[in-house]
């Protein structure tokens, strides 16, 4: 028999590149083969490739194939694993494949819906997909999950992926998710495991990634005599353009140049053909920076290779195998082939410093799960107060009873703070009334008791995803807009801006008896936060050349410690005191002892 004669591999994202080629090696080893994705076309495609291997292997296997299926579709997921079940019985693999590139961009200027649905196809995708395989499966079936080497690389360590905030706070939370899910499925039998190949040949990379990462950048300080919203636009017409022949880049750039000359109401024929000229040499320089981040990139492996896809199918089929899969059982494999240079974002060790808020005004956005939460703040903000600053809380609608009673005592107000428009609001409002804010203290919460994160209704997991990463995002968005007004699409205004923001949670589980699990659980959301805020901070320094900082304290200990809110007001006396912004640390464990 071939090695996965009779099994069940569904794989998603397979109508294309990685899936695809995932496939084919599975059909090549005599297993019946789901494939799906949004798009019809490309998956009939795959099916009418995969028949004649499936021939060859005379497995007697088949393909079936389930179009216009979106990973992040509650309905079409489960759907189709109910159909499978019905006629198939158990899955014996999943291949969580599916992903986009998602908006690259600086943060500050990428859509909150582009972001949201970047993280609903790679984190939520992966969760809803596993658990409804998990439904089919029994033990010995195996769970891969295909995620990114720009996340984390050791337990100390972040790796920023600059203009790509959604995809580096998805990535790092499904890493942490597919720990997690080997936490709770091995009374099962099932195994589940991550593998972050590094890059790979695709067109992901150089028709998408590689060249709107080069756009970003001639975007950022502007072109010429072009604006950088003009930039952005005139990218978006000229981008598709590369790899086509001369007259396509020609025709194309007349036709840019042309839509560039009307809204600058441009009319001499001197001045558009210079406008042409510029844009010609806008694209070429895209070009140059598009070759030289892969050039870069490729310098830092060892052989200086990308892998294939094909080398990816082969990784995959080889974390498959029942003896392996059992050995690498809850990891991330491999650690990675490219050895990125990193600076230590992360941090124990604070220093203590005197606290400085006089006239200063705080805002704090308050999510709060448990009383402990509400404490936390009330600390805070009382010695905050104590010390000559002013206070202004919003308490998230969400948040416990206990929070609106407690906080009522400071200048307060509940809110749905998952409105940007409420956020833009009350930011001016604040601004207005009170003062210019100069810092922001965001209070994510404390996990709320979850018995198993593969059992959760999807209604459940959503919850979670808004409350540790899509709310937390928005509100931060909406911050630097109120520091920075207009900065999104002129980011030279951000430059020596300076400004603080600060989120604080989730913390780590407390007790004597703190299991694996409970920890792994709380690892899956602390994962997105802590590539996010590094990622963006990157953005902030490096690329905007602000003085805007986003610091992330990460509250208890992996011993299990009650956290120590005087530690965490320390850190927070430490980033407004203005001495962490020539730090390259930005995570803070302010409980743990390591070094």
């Amino acid at each position: 028999m071939l090695k996965f004669q009779d099994k069940l591999v569904v794989i998603t994202g397979s109508g294309t590149g990685i899936g695809k080629a995932i496939a084919i090696k599975f059909a090549e080893n005599g297993a019946n083969i789901v494939i799906l994705g949004r798009r019809k076309e490309p998956l009939e495609e795959a099916a009418k490739e995969l028949q004649p291997i499936i021939d060859k292997a005379k497995s007697g296997a088949f393909v079936k194939i389930f179009p216009g299926v979106d990973v992040s579709d509650e309905a079409g997921v489960s759907q189709m694993f109910e159909d499978l079940k019905k006629a198939h019985g158990t899955v014996d693999i999943l291949v969580n494949n599916a992903g986009v590139s998602g908006p690259v961009t600086c943060f500050t200027n990428s859509p909150m819906n582009d972001f949201k649905s970047t993280v609903g196809i790679h984190l939520t995708g992966t969760f809803w997909t596993s658990a409804q395989a998990i439904k089919s499966m029994k033990s010995g079936c195996r769970i891969i999950t295909i995620s990114t080497f720009f996340t984390e690389e050791r337990p100390f360590e972040q790796r920023p992926y600059r203009f790509r905030s959604p995809y580096t706070a998805s990535q790092g939370a499904k890493n942490r998710l597919a720990e997690a899910m080997s936490w709770e499925i091995t009374d099962k039998g099932i195994v589940s495991i991550a593998t972050n190949p590094g890059p790979v040949h695709s067109d992901r990379i150089y028709k998408t990634v590689y060249p709107k990462a080069a756009a970003e950048f001639m975007r950022v300080s502007g072109f010429e005599n072009i604006t950088p919203e003009e930039v952005e636009t005139v990218n978006n017409d000229i981008l598709p353009l590369l790899g086509e022949d001369e007259n396509t880049v020609k025709n194309g750039i007349r036709q840019a140049t042309s839509k560039l000359a009307k809204t600058k109401s441009i009319t001499s024929e001197l001045e558009i053909q210079k406008l042409d000229n510029t844009i010609t040499s806008l694209l070429t320089k895209i070009q140059q920076i598009a070759e030289k981040i892969q050039n870069n990139t490729s310098k830092m492996i060892a052989d200086e290779q990308f892998l294939s896809q094909q080398q990816v199918a082969e990784t995959v089929l080889m974390l498959c195998d029942e003896n392996i899969s059992k050995i690498l059982n809850g990891k991330v494999i491999p650690g990675d082939r490219v050895f990125y240079p990193v600076k230590p974002h992360i941090a124990c060790s604070i220093p203590d410093t005197k606290p400085d808020y006089n006239s200063k005004v705080i805002l704090f956005v308050v999510d709060a799960t448990e009383e402990s939460d509400v404490s936390r703040v009330e600390h805070l903000a009382q010695n905050i107060e104590s010390n000559g600053g002013k206070t202004v809380i919003l308490i998230s609608k969400t948040s416990i009873k206990q929070a609106e009673e407690r906080l009522a005592k400071f200048h307060s107000h509940v809110m749905d703070i998952t409105s940007q428009e409420n956020m833009k609001r009350m930011l001016n409002t604040a601004t207005e009334k009170i003062g210019p804010i100069n810092a922001v203290i965001y209070v994510t919460g404390k996990l709320p008791q979850v018995p198993k994160i593969t059992e959760l209704s999807r209604q459940q997991w959503d919850g979670l995803v808004d409350k540790f990463i899509n709310t937390p995002a928005l509100v931060l968005q909406q911050v630097l807009n109120r520091f920075v007004p207009g900065g999104a699409k002129n980011p030279p205004l951000f430059k020596e801006k300076e400004g603080n923001i600060i989120i604080i949670g989730p913390d780590m589980p407390s007790g004597s008896k703190v299991t694996g699990r409970d920890r792994a659980k709380v690892e899956v959301f602390r994962g997105a936060l802590r590539p996010f805020v590094t990622t963006v901070n990157q953005e902030l320094s490096d690329v905007l050349k602000s003085k805007i900082r986003i610091h992330l304290i990460l509250p208890g200990s992996v011993d299990g410690t009650e956290s120590d809110n005087s530690k965490i007001l320390n850190a927070v006396n430490f980033f407004k005191s203005g001495k962490a912004i020539t730090n390259s640390e930005v995570i803070y464990y302010p409980d743990e002892t390591r070094s």
